[in-house]
C-alpha cells in the first residue's frame, strides 16, 4: 500500500451534521473508539466531497483524478500514546469513481463502495444526492449558503464548529480481513469553512430505525468548504484494542467540551 501523501483540491465539501444520543452512537463503534461529545451529544454526519487533482505530489495537477464522494461519519476519540486523540469513524465510504473504488483499501487506505451521484449547483445553494450500487444507502442533501451558523445545538458559532472539525481530520475506516482500522488524515494550510443552512436532508443511514431509534439522530447544522488545496496522508492502522470502545460513553462534563479542545 502506498505510504506517500496525495495532493488534491477540495472543490466542494458539504459537512451535514447530526447530534446523536451518545449511547446510540457508542453502539456503532469498534474498540478502542468512543464518541467525542459536544454539549452532551455525539456528533455524526455526512461528508459530501467533490475533489480534483488527486495524485502523488510529484505528478502534475492536470493528471490528477476528479470524483464525487460521500462518507457517513461519527466523531470519535480514543486513548493514544500521548493522550486523548480525535478523528472520525467512517463506517462507509462511497464514490462515483471506478479508480477510487479499486484503489481504496488496496493502493491507499479506505475501502470505497460505488455510488451514482446527482449534483445540482445554483446561486447560493447546492444539492448532492447519491444512491449506492449495492442499494444499502441513499442520501439527498440541499444546503444553502448562510452568513452565520444558526440554530445549532452543537456549536455556538462558526469558529467553534470550524475548529472542532479541523482537529478531527483523521478518518478511521474498517479494514476487511483483520478487524483493524485504516487511517487517512486530511491536512491543509488553507483550512476554511463557511456556514450553511440545511434546506432539505434525507439519509437512509441516519433514518434507519435499527441503527438509530426514532429521535436519537437529529439534523443539526451544515458547513461548506470550497476550493481548498489539501493533502491526504496514510497513518499507521489502528488495531482493535481493549478499553473504552463499543458501548462506552466518555464521562464528559455537561458541555462535552474538553478544555484542551477549545479554539
Amino acid at each position: 500500500m502506498i505510504r506517500s501523501r496525495l495532493s488534491s483540491v477540495i472543490e466542494r465539501r458539504l459537512l451535514v451534521n447530526y447530534r446523536v444520543d451518545p449511547h446510540v452512537a457508542a453502539a456503532q463503534l469498534p474498540a478502542p473508539l468512543r464518541p467525542h461529545l459536544v454539549r452532551g451529544h455525539a456528533v455524526a454526519g455526512i461528508c459530501l466531497l467533490r475533489i480534483s487533482g488527486v495524485r502523488p505530489g510529484w505528478v502534475p495537477a492536470a493528471a490528477g483524478l476528479s470524483s464525487e464522494n460521500a462518507a457517513h461519519r461519527l466523531s470519535v476519540e480514543w486513548d493514544g500514546p500521548g493522550g486523548v486523540e480525535s478523528g472520525v469513524y467512517i463506517p462507509r465510504r462511497d464514490t462515483a469513481s471506478r479508480i477510487t473504488a479499486f484503489a481504496g483499501g488496496r493502493v491507499y487506505p479506505g475501502e470505497h463502495g460505488r455510488a451514482d451521484f446527482t449534483v445540482r449547483e445554483e446561486a447560493g445553494a447546492v444539492r448532492v444526492a447519491f444512491t449506492t450500487r449495492d442499494g444499502a444507502v441513499e442520501a439527498d442533501a440541499t444546503v444553502e449558503d448562510a452568513d452565520a451558523l444558526r440554530g445549532s445545538e452543537l456549536f455556538t458559532d462558526l469558529a467553534e464548529a470550524s475548529e472542532f472539525f479541523r482537529l478531527g481530520a483523521r478518518g478511521l475506516s474498517p479494514r476487511a480481513g483483520d478487524g483493524g482500522l485504516d487511517v487517512l488524515e486530511l491536512s491543509t494550510d488553507a483550512w476554511k469553512v463557511t456556514a450553511g443552512r440545511p434546506r432539505a436532508v434525507r439519509s437512509s443511514f441516519f433514518e434507519d430505525p435499527d441503527r438509530f431509534p426514532p429521535g436519537s439522530a437529529v439534523l443539526d447544522s451544515a458547513l461548506v468548504m470550497r476550493d481548498v488545496p489539501a493533502h491526504w496522508s496514510p497513518g499507521a492502522p489502528l488495531r482493535p484494542g481493549s478499553g473504552a470502545g463499543a458501548g462506552a460513553v466518555p464521562g464528559a462534563p455537561a458541555d462535552g467540551w474538553r478544555p484542551d479542545r477549545t479554539a
